[in-house]
């Protein structure tokens, strides 16, 4: 089974395009919407809740487990290569996360070498991109703006809201003022606001769609790691768990999938 785990709802939108591209594995998706949003979590917290979360989705039988979700990815990914993943002394089981195949496909996409991220305050305070882009290629300019409020938007399902548009097009105006010619979107719950994203940032810009971007990089990753790729279950299953359950995310959720699906509520701890 191929693990899908995300703070909250926004991880949805990358597992919808995974399993469009993906479609014949076997996927549990967990979201931890209890502890959601992680953005304003310490480096410590989200560490914690993410191996917990990871920890779960490895017992539940999953040898492929992606952290969808950017704060994780930025705060926890690196320590959970390197420190937990040895201790299980198995390599049949890998942890990737979203943090580079977005920065690998904005190196490619920029003509400028001027890149803009938006993400949520511990992921642009961790500064992942900007080292992840120079590392890739230091003639890379890196600009960044958190923008705190877009989730708490998003999950109280405000996104088509007019305040909300304002919010993010204050929240974008220095970038657009910085020159850039590519945003990544460094939260999954962002690609929500996909349309205003691009229409605020004008036709010189180009928006990455981080939810394709994932899907595409995960299919490349299952084509190149085939040990991993034969190990992995192709039954179709779908499995949706969270944290905690309210109408809020129950109705999100089928708008963001297209779909009615049935939400299981796990203890993690």
């Amino acid at each position: 089974m191929i693990g899908i785990f995300d703070s909250g709802l926004g991880g949805l939108i990358a597992f919808k395009e995974i399993k469009k591209l993906l479609p014949d594995y076997s996927y549990i998706y967990l979201g931890d919407t209890l502890r959601s949003p992680y953005g304003g979590r310490s480096q410590e917290a989200v560490y914690e809740f993410t191996e917990k979360a990871v920890d779960f989705l490895f017992q539940k039988g999953c040898k492929l487990v992606v952290v969808a979700c950017n704060t994780a990815s930025s705060e926890a990914l690196r320590k959970l290569q390197q420190e937990y993943l040895p201790k299980l002394k198995d390599d049949s089981k890998n942890i990737l996360g979203v943090v580079r195949p977005l920065a690998e496909e904005a190196i490619k996409i920029s003509k400028t070498k001027r890149i803009g991220v938006v993400g949520t305050k511990a992921t642009i305070t961790s500064n992942v991109y900007e080292i992840e882009l120079q590392n890739l290629n230091k003639e890379n300019k890196v600009f960044q703006k958190a923008c705190p409020l877009l989730v708490p938007l998003i999950e109280e399902n405000h996104s088509s809201k007019p305040e909300t548009k304002k919010i993010l097009k204050n929240y974008l105006r220095v970038l657009k003022n910085d020159n850039i010619d590519t945003l990544i979107l460094g939260c999954t719950h962002y690609p929500i606001l996909l349309k205003e994203f691009k229409r605020i940032m004008g036709k010189k810009v180009q928006v990455i769609n981080s939810s394709e971007v994932i899907a595409v990089k995960l299919k490349d990753y299952l084509e190149r790691h085939l040990k991993i790729e034969k190990g992995l279950e192709k039954n179709k299953k779908r499995n949706y768990l969270v944290t905690d359950l309210t109408q809020n995310f129950t109705e999100m959720s089928q708008r963001i999938l297209s779909e009615k699906v049935r939400f299981e509520k796990v203890d993690i701890d």
